[in-house]
């Protein structure tokens, strides 16, 4: 009698010790994989921020216009431009509207 009852709490603990096992495996997996996708959202987060500092100032802009489009850029009047508007199979031109608040 002693012998089955010994053998049924060894069976049982080792039966909680892999559910208990398997249970903190699955808890670990589902934990790398947050920590994975914090971490490349972050890396995004870093790359666009910098994008943002970089072309969000107008002194910047006008550095980068001077190093890299110094000929090729010049200034056009507002009236100039013009809106090509394609709706359905139809095609036109119009002059750009500026609305003022």
């Amino acid at each position: 009698m002693k012998k089955i009852v010994l053998v049924l709490v060894i069976f049982s603990l080792i039966l909680f010790t892999a559910i208990i096992k398997n249970s903190a495996k699955k808890n670990e997996d589902k934990l790398f994989t947050v920590k994975e996708n914090i971490r490349i959202l972050n890396s995004e987060l870093e790359k666009i921020k910098l994008e943002f500092d970089f072309l969000s100032s107008s002194d910047k802009l006008l550095e980068f216009q001077s190093l890299y489009f110094e000929n090729d850029l010049i200034q056009k009047k507002i009236e100039n431009i013009k809106v090509f508007k394609i709706t359905n199979k139809d095609k036109e031109i119009k002059n750009l509207k500026i609305i003022r608040d």
